[in-house]
């Protein structure tokens, strides 16, 4: 016991003390960060929907958080190391030298932290959008320096290293859109069909259950986009909430086919016409 006393007396409580205030200062940053970070986001995306600046403070809450666990973590390893007085300048030196060597072979690492840390500082995406790299497509569950994690809509979770997106689109920053194209037969007049078209998208804007999602008050029928073998088709396309565009254009598909179903508008499918006639020279033949 005199001996615990001892080394309690003379250095066990520093190293108390030293771990105790780095611990300390992790649980001010982790209580003061969203505060702060929140306040600055709402000053600087004041112009912006509160559903983005809550994507950008919970991205930013924890980079600052982890970031300061990995910091402090450290800072307290070494002053903890100084207080046993363990030498640590050469584990230092040497941990440089080990660092240059293997400098050559972490090229990759450190393209991933830099593209990282540009894709906070442009704001690029954050946890909870909808985006797409290549051929991957999924919402952002992870956003780290190092990596990003999507989970597609079969569920499969994809970790891509930051330095290896060159093109990234964002499906669902600040807003979205729902982007419809319709058909119908070729027998059809191409203005009442465009007229119940809208008339049915703002129907479902004053449906308190779907409104609010929607930011156009009515459509835009961009043009007759396309003559194909079995109809014609109308392009139309109306500005949505982030992330509600899917569900908005589920809902209108709906609508609008029971709406045609009534007023009697047929919905084009592949289809043959098959002519039965007499072959050439037939008439000649017949006179013969």
């Amino acid at each position: 016991m005199e001996t615990v006393t001892t080394w309690i007396s003379h250095t066990g409580w520093a190293i108390f003390l030293t771990a105790g205030i780095c611990f300390g200062v992790y649980m001010v940053i982790r209580r003061l960060a969203p505060l702060t970070i929140r306040r600055t986001v709402r000053r600087q995306m004041k112009k912006k929907p509160k559903a983005e600046r809550e994507k950008r403070v919970q991205t930013l809450v924890r980079l600052i958080t982890t970031v300061s666990a990995i910091g402090l973590g450290i800072l307290a390893t070494f002053l903890v190391l100084q207080q046993l007085r363990i030498n640590i300048t050469t584990p230092l030196v040497g941990l440089g030298v080990f660092g240059v060597a293997i400098g050559f072979g972490a090229q990759y690492l450190i393209r991933d932290l830099i593209a990282g840390f540009f894709v906070y500082l442009e704001n690029q995406y954050n946890v909870g959008d909808v985006i797409r790299m290549g051929d991957v497509a999924g919402i952002v569950e992870e956003l780290s320096l190092r990596r990003t994690v999507l989970r597609d809509l079969d569920g499969a979770r994809h970790m891509i290293a930051n330095g290896e997106i060159r093109i990234v689109s964002n499906l669902t920053q600040e807003w979205s859109r729902a982007h419809l194209n319709i058909s119908v037969a070729y027998k059809e007049d191409l203005d009442r069909v465009m007229a119940l078209m809208r008339k049915t998208w703002e129907e479902m804007k004053q449906d308190p259950n779907w409104g609010s999602d929607m930011l156009s008050e009515t459509p835009w029928l961009l043009r007759v986009d396309e003559f194909g073998d079995s109809g014609i088709t109308i392009k139309m396309v109306g500005e949505t909430r982030p992330i509600k565009q899917w569900d908005l254009m589920g809902e209108f598909r709906r609508r609008i086919k029971k709406v045609f179903d009534e007023q009697g508008i047929e919905i084009p499918w592949p289809h043959t016409k098959v002519y039965f006639g007499s072959p050439p020279n037939s008439s000649k033949l017949d006179s013969k």
